[in-house]
C-alpha cells in the first residue's frame, strides 16, 4: 500500500517561505486534487455573496451567459501559475491575462484583496473538514505565501504580511459586507446551475440539492438560498466522509473516478491552447502550449 503521509514528511523539509510554490504546487496537485478543487469552488461562490461584487460579475453577463467558460477561465490561469510558477513565461503571461480582465472593471482595492483571501482560505477549510487528511502548518503558510505573491503582481495594495491577519480580514469582511442582493442571488443560482450541470440526471437533481451545504448560514442567507433539510445535509455528510475514506486507502482508484475535464470549453486541454484566447477577451500575443505531460494542478 501507498505511504500516504510520505509527501507530507517531504513538504515538512522544505521552507514555507522560501519554497512555497513547489510546496503549493504538491499540495494541490498531488496531495489534494479533488478536494482543492471543491475549495476553490467554494471560494468562488462565496465572492457573490458581495454585491459590490456580485454587481460586477451580473453585470458582465459572464456567469449568466458563459458561466463554463469563465469557470474554465479562472482555472487554467490559477493552474498555470501554480504549475509553472507566478515568474515563469506562461505565468506572467496568466498574471496580464488576469490584470486585463479586471482592469475592464472599477474594481475597489479591498474587494480584490476579499476574493484572493477566499484562493488561500477556502480550500485549507475544505480540507480540513472533508479531506483525508488535515492541511499541515506549512501547507497553509505556502498558500498563504503563494497568493499574497500573486497578488502583488497584480499590483493589489495593503496586503497583509502573516497568515493570521489575513483570515482575519477575510472573517471580519465577511461579517461586515455579507449582504442580500438580487445580484447575489442571479449569480449565485447561475453558480448553482453549472456546477450541478457536470452531471447526468438523475445524479444532477441529487448534486443540485446538496451544493448548497457546501455554504455556512451567512452565505446562504446573503444567496438568498434556503438552508438545506437535515436529510440533505446528511446525506452530503456521509457522501463527502466515505469519499475522504476512500482518498486514504484507494488514491489512485479515486483518480480514475473522481477526475472530470478540466477545462470544458476549451477542446483537447491541456495540449494546443493558445493561452492568450484564455479570459474575456484576446489581449497579448499567444504562446502555443508545448506538447507535455498531463499536470493539472487545479484538476477535478
Amino acid at each position: 500500500m501507498r505511504d500516504r503521509y510520505a509527501t507530507l514528511r517531504h513538504l515538512e523539509t522544505l521552507d514555507p517561505k522560501a519554497d512555497h510554490q513547489e510546496i503549493h504546487r504538491i499540495s494541490s496537485d498531488r496531495e489534494f486534487p479533488w478536494d482543492y478543487g471543491r475549495g476553490l469552488e467554494v471560494a468562488i461562490w462565496r465572492t457573490c455573496c458581495v454585491p459590490a461584487i456580485s454587481d460586477v460579475l451580473d453585470g458582465s453577463g459572464e456567469f449568466a451567459l458563459r458561466a463554463q467558460k469563465r469557470y474554465d477561465d479562472t482555472r487554467i490561469l490559477l493552474g498555470e501559475l501554480v504549475r509553472g510558477g507566478y515568474d515563469s513565461t506562461r505565468g506572467r503571461q496568466a498574471i496580464r491575462q488576469i490584470n486585463q480582465a479586471h482592469h475592464r472593471f472599477d474594481i475597489a482595492n479591498e474587494d480584490m484583496l476579499y476574493v484572493l483571501s477566499t484562493f488561500v482560505f477556502e480550500p485549507v477549510r475544505w480540507i480540513d473538514r472533508w479531506a483525508w487528511r488535515p492541511t499541515s502548518e506549512t501547507e497553509r503558510l505556502a498558500a498563504f505565501y503563494f497568493f499574497t505573491g500573486v497578488g502583488k503582481r497584480m499590483n493589489i495594495r495593503e496586503l497583509p504580511t502573516d497568515y493570521d491577519s489575513f483570515e482575519q480580514f477575510n472573517r471580519e469582511y465577511e461579517r461586515a459586507r455579507f449582504q442580500r442582493a438580487a445580484s447575489n442571488h442571479r449569480v449565485g443560482t447561475n453558480i448553482l446551475g453549472l456546477y450541478a450541470s457536470w452531471y447526468r440526471r438523475p445524479v444532477s437533481d441529487l448534486v443540485a440539492a446538496t451544493l448548497p451545504c457546501r455554504l455556512d448560514a451567512p452565505a446562504l442567507d446573503a444567496l438568498g438560498l434556503p438552508v438545506p433539510p437535515r436529510w440533505v445535509r446528511a446525506v452530503h455528510r456521509a457522501g463527502l466522509r466515505g469519499h475522504a475514506g476512500a482518498e486514504r486507502v484507494a488514491p489512485r482508484l479515486m483518480a480514475r473516478l473522481m477526475t472530470r475535464p478540466t477545462a470544458r470549453t476549451y477542446p483537447g486541454y491541456p495540449h494546443g491552447y493558445d493561452l492568450a484566447d484564455i479570459g474575456p477577451q484576446r489581449t497579448v500575443p499567444p504562446v502555443r502550449q508545448q506538447p507535455t505531460a498531463r499536470v493539472d494542478s487545479l484538476k477535478d
